[in-house]
């Protein structure tokens, strides 16, 4: 089952990238592009999931639905 967790991303003044998310407390992830911040994002958000779930504790998130509106970032 595919869920969907909201990121926060801005471009800090050093030129790099930042996620941050109010669904998964504690992820945090930063890269040179925003491709790379959220590839990193994903992994974190994983093992944050991972290790949730063998303390017994679990983040509601949103099931993926059939249908949902995704921001498509294009290099200019």
């Amino acid at each position: 089952m595919e869920q969907i967790a909201n990121l926060h991303i801005e471009k800090l003044p050093e030129g790099v990238y930042l996620a941050t998310s109010e669904d998964i407390p504690g992820l945090v992830a930063q890269g040179r592009t925003i491709t790379e911040t959220l590839e990193i994002a994903r992994d974190v958000a994983k093992k944050l999931l991972e290790a949730q779930a063998e303390h017994h504790h679990q983040t509601k998130l949103t099931s993926a639905k059939d249908s949902f509106d995704y921001p498509l970032i294009l290099g200019t």
